[in-house]
């Protein structure tokens, strides 16, 4: 479903890159027209999370966000893609054409018994292989005073897409929405594996990738991958800034 043939990176302070058209016109106007109601998300707040944003996941609430899926032809397709074998290991191919080789190779489950099998005869170590798996969220961030403060991401996570959800000339630039890249002052905050929260005075922003229609930004997590959305400034307005955020993590 995604193309990636217009994507473009930076390296430095971590792997982010920009996907744009991700996908093409006529499925990017289902995603849109077909994306979850407000009204079945929950809030940060109710979660007990920093931030001010609204989600729909199988993280959190599982049994609304899975009954919401299967009611649709779209997302339950878009779903079993998502959840495929082949989806988490093409994102690791795209990533080594450009340079971002994160080691994660598809080894089929009778080939590694295979190989497991001729280690042990010949007595040599094992390799350890690592099974990939990925998910995807609903998000939603209100104009007014939306917002993510600067983190890392958590260890379980090694790419994160934040697809953009909206009709072309929707958004109001002037609100902010974009994803920041950020990088801390004080060197204290400079290895943040564990995902520790920040504060936005604590980041100098080093570039912000704008929310526009029909693009994914795309990111490694490492120990240094602080990002966030700053505090959007629609006071009033009733817009979202409306994501699929898919994460690809080990199994194991």
């Amino acid at each position: 479903m995604f193309s990636y043939d217009h994507v473009a990176f930076r390296y430095d302070p971590f792997p982010i890159g920009l996907a744009t058209p991700i996908v093409t016109p006529e499925l990017y106007e289902q995603l849109v027209s077909n994306f979850p109601p407000l009204d079945i998300f929950e809030s940060f707040e109710e979660l007990g999370k920093k931030g001010r944003k609204y989600t729909l996941s199988e993280r959190e609430n599982e049994k609304v966000y899975l009954d919401f899926v299967r009611s649709s032809p779209l997302w339950r397709d878009f779903h079993a893609w998502i959840k495929s074998r082949a989806f988490p290991y093409s994102v690791m191919e795209m990533l080594r054409r450009h340079d971002i080789d994160l080691g994660y190779r598809y080894v089929s489950p009778a080939k590694r018994w295979s190989r497991q099998v001729k280690n042990l005869v010949r007595r040599r170590s094992s390799p350890y292989y690592v099974p990939l798996k990925a998910r995807f969220e609903f998000s939603a961030l209100p104009a007014d005073g939306g917002h993510l403060v600067p983190h890392t991401d958590a260890p379980t996570k090694i790419v994160t897409m934040i697809v953009s959800v909206l009709r072309k000339g929707e958004w109001n630039p002037s609100f902010g929405g974009g994803t920041d890249v950020n990088q801390p002052k004080e060197d204290r905050y400079r290895f943040n594996h564990l995902n520790r929260l920040a504060a936005f005075d604590d980041m100098e922003v080093l570039h912000t990738y704008e929310f526009l229609a029909n693009q994914a930004v795309i990111f490694v997590k490492t120990f240094n991958s602080w990002h966030s959305v700053r505090p959007m400034t629609g006071a009033g307005s009733p817009l979202m800034r409306k994501t699929l955020t898919i994460n690809i993590e080990a199994t194991a």
